[in-house]
């Protein structure tokens, strides 16, 4: 942050949304793998198409800048409204069709179906990971602040 003033510059600003996007397309990209690592041992393959790993963690950098830039970070919304119920089905569609023409699941509608409902509960279970974490972060602030106006603005090490 700046010395003059507490206020984010344009390039901090930027450059927090583009971790944030760093760390979801790394989230979400294993998710995805898992899922098709499971669908390969059920068809009694032990190995997993480069080729495959590569378009998944392509699409998930490309749908996070699309979560983040046009759906406004949905995962991380304070309550899952309209607006991102939209945002995790036009996600989800946008995984789903591509799975299906890049033959992640070899065109089978039933692994493609069951991909769309795992999508949609990945997204579920993180905005749930992110509220618990937003949940603890302001307790731990909340007790920083007690301790810093206990201590007439020291601050203490709860560690010491």
């Amino acid at each position: 942050m700046s010395k003059k003033n507490n206020k984010l510059t344009l390039w901090e600003r930027y450059l927090t949304k583009e971790i944030g996007i760093e760390f979801k397309a790394c989230l979400y990209f294993f998710a995805i793998l898992f899922f098709y690592c499971v669908y390969q041992m059920f068809q009694g393959v032990f190995e997993a198409s480069m080729l495959h790993m590569a378009e998944m963690i392509l699409s998930c950098y490309i749908i996070g800048y699309v979560q983040v830039y046009c759906y406004k970070n949905f995962d991380e919304a304070d309550s899952l409204g309209v607006s991102e119920w939209m945002g995790i089905i036009a996600c989800t569609c946008f995984y789903t069709l591509l799975s299906y023409f890049l033959k992640w699941f070899d065109k089978n509608w039933w692994w493609t179906l069951g991909f769309m409902a795992y999508v949609i509960l990945m997204y579920v279970c993180v905005y749930f990971i992110y509220k618990s974490k937003r949940h603890i972060d302001d307790k731990k602030l909340n007790e920083d602040l007690r301790l810093f106006q206990a201590g007439h603005g020291k601050v203490q090490d709860k560690d010491e």
